[in-house]
C-alpha cells in the first residue's frame, strides 16, 4: 500500500501533506511555490510509493465551487496528462484555513509563526488529508 499526498493548491503556494506508508497519520510536508508544483512533483512521486493524490477543492457554503476552480482545473488537467496511472481526487477543502489557525493557536505558536502563510498551507493540506483518511473509514 502506497502513501497520499493532499495538495492544498494555490496560485502562489502550494501546502502539502502525506500519509505514513500504512495510511494511518496524516502529516504536513512542505509548502512549495506552485510553479514549481509539477517538477517537484515528480521529484517526489520517482522516490516515493504514492497511490492517490488528493487535491483540496474549493467550495462555497452553497456547495457550488468557488473561483479558485479556474486556476486548479489547468492544474488537474496537467497532473493527469503527466501521471495518468495515478489516482486523482477532489476533496471538499472548506474552512481548511480556519481550522488551521485554530490548530496553530491551540498549538501555542506564537503570532509571528502564525502569520507565516507557507505553515498555514502546509497544516490546511494535512487537515485535508485527514478528513479524506476518516471520510475513508466512514466507507469501510
Amino acid at each position: 500500500m502506497g502513501r497520499v499526498l493532499a495538495i492544498d493548491y494555490g496560485r502562489r503556494r502550494t501546502g502539502l501533506a502525506v500519509t505514513d506508508p500504512l495510511r494511518i497519520t496524516a502529516n504536513p510536508l512542505l509548502t512549495i511555490e506552485t510553479k514549481e508544483l509539477i517538477t517537484w512533483l515528480l521529484d517526489y512521486l520517482g522516490r516515493e510509493a504514492v497511490d492517490c493524490v488528493v487535491v483540496g477543492h474549493p467550495t462555497r457554503m452553497d456547495g457550488e465551487e468557488s473561483e479558485s476552480m479556474n486556476y486548479i482545473r489547468p492544474f488537474l488537467a496537467q497532473l493527469r496528462r503527466t501521471f495518468p496511472a495515478l489516482c486523482v481526487e477532489l476533496y471538499d477543502e472548506r474552512f481548511t484555513s480556519v481550522l488551521a489557525h485554530r490548530a496553530m493557536l491551540s498549538g501555542g505558536m506564537k503570532k509571528m509563526q502564525r502569520r507565516d502563510k507557507a505553515v498555514v498551507d502546509r497544516i490546511a493540506a494535512c487537515i485535508i488529508l485527514e478528513d479524506w483518511l476518516e471520510s475513508r473509514k466512514r466507507l469501510s
